[in-house]
């Protein structure tokens, strides 16, 4: 494990240092958010571990979330999975699902052995497809504290018919002869992740490419292609059937006019969670990360974070601001 020295240098009641951690045969790249003020006699306090969606990077859209959380006192670390941004992994811009999973178990294991941070005090943040990979490292993880799926990707064939009739069949084809490069040991075939309607990209409904590149700030670079062998798992994958095995609190954050994680099965697979929480919303796939709808959910992702799992008792009485 390696960290620069913090790379945040305003007045905020956290540092913020880039940071290493091993998952299986390389490292993952990270933010770690640390409270500025713990003193070295502080009692080890809770943590928060964030990851996101198809394709993303933790640049987009990810730092709101985590400085709002940081400024409530929690330790925080928001990572890339292996073979994107910053972190190792070779071919790049591979999408492998039980990779992913795989990175969250290594993000766990890194923050829960940080002198800040109890290791019975770790919830979870997932966004988009990170939010099923949430639910499921939820229900695998039986020490994580407590839990949230943001616009959660949860019933493989549900977001495969958004693709439209046209869009999937493209999709399913390049998808193919990409798997069979991956048997033979070849140069990935690429698909990009948003694109226009009918078009073959993993997303591709009217709002999926001017709500993607909203997220993208200026003057930071991202491949917005994936290995398209990925689309046959997606169709195959199904998160949300996890859902009944989570036994810590999990808030399902749903976006009513989602395109892309449709939220009818979300719906049935959040009331399956014997601790399960629903807070919806009126408003699109993408929208959730800015302006006000981000505002009303971090406002209640804090809510439910200080109910269970509080950085001090007294926040379980204090209000969101």
């Amino acid at each position: 494990m390696t960290q620069a020295s913090p790379t945040v240098t305003q007045s905020f009641p956290w540092t913020r240092q880039d940071v290493r951690f091993t998952s299986t045969d390389t490292h993952c790249s990270a933010w770690l958010y640390l409270p500025s003020a713990q003193s070295a006699h502080a009692k080890p306090g809770p943590a928060i571990v964030l990851g996101h969606g198809l394709g993303a990077i933790k640049e987009m859209g990810l730092q709101p979330y985590a400085e709002a959380f940081a400024d409530a006192g929690y330790v925080v670390l928001v990572f890339d999975y292996r073979h994107f941004g910053e972190s190792g992994g070779e071919p790049r811009q591979l999408l492998d699902i039980q990779r992913q999973l795989d990175d969250w178990a290594a993000a766990l294991t890194y923050v829960r052995s940080l002198d800040p941070v109890d290791p019975e005090r770790v919830a979870i943040f997932g966004s988009s497809f990170g939010g099923g990979h949430a639910i499921i490292t939820a229900a695998r993880d039986t020490r994580v504290a407590a839990a949230i799926a943001q616009c959660p990707f949860t019933h493989g064939i549900a977001s495969a018919l958004c693709l439209g009739p046209l869009g999937l069949v493209k999709v399913s084809a390049i998808s193919a002869l990409d798997t069979a490069a991956g048997v033979l040991k070849r140069k990935p075939k690429m698909i990009n992740l948003a694109g226009a309607p009918h078009s073959a990209a993993l997303m591709n409904a009217a709002d999926v490419v001017s709500g993607y590149h909203a997220l993208l700030p200026e003057g930071i670079h991202h491949e917005e292609k994936v290995a398209a062998r990925v689309g046959l798992a997606i169709s195959r994958h199904f998160p949300g059937r996890y859902a009944r095995q989570v036994q810590c609190p999990i808030l399902f954050a749903v976006c009513d006019q989602d395109s892309v994680a449709p939220a009818g099965p979300t719906l049935r697979y959040a009331r399956q969670a014997p601790r399960g929480e629903v807070i919806r919303y009126p408003i699109k796939h993408f929208d959730i990360y800015l302006g006000d709808a981000f505002k009303h959910a971090i406002a209640d992702q804090l809510a439910f974070l200080r109910k269970h799992v509080p950085v001090s008792v007294a926040d379980t009485e204090s209000d969101v601001g």
